[in-house]
């Protein structure tokens, strides 16, 4: 609990983060997640409000069930986000 603790300490500093820096991000999502529901990941674009949001027909081990659908949606941001690199 302790380290739960700690982390949660953190949660304005990487707010402020995202919001200074905004970085290109990419956000996949299992909305069935029982740990992480759906509002965790739109909490996300408060700070981001130009990411990129994907909701999966999934829950908590996106990558485990949705791995396909996750690496396409990542090839296609990082081909975007890199295009003229």
């Amino acid at each position: 609990m302790e380290g739960l603790r700690e982390n949660l300490d953190w949660f304005p500093r990487y707010q402020a983060y995202l919001r200074e820096h905004r970085p290109p991000t990419l956000i996949a999502w299992g909305p069935q997640d029982g740990y992480m529901p759906e509002g965790s990941a739109r909490a996300y674009l408060r700070d981001l409000p130009d990411a990129e949001l994907h909701l999966l027909d999934g829950g908590h081990w996106a990558l485990e069930t949705n791995l396909d659908e996750v690496v396409g949606l990542a090839r296609d941001f990082l081909g975007r986000v890199h295009a003229g690199s």
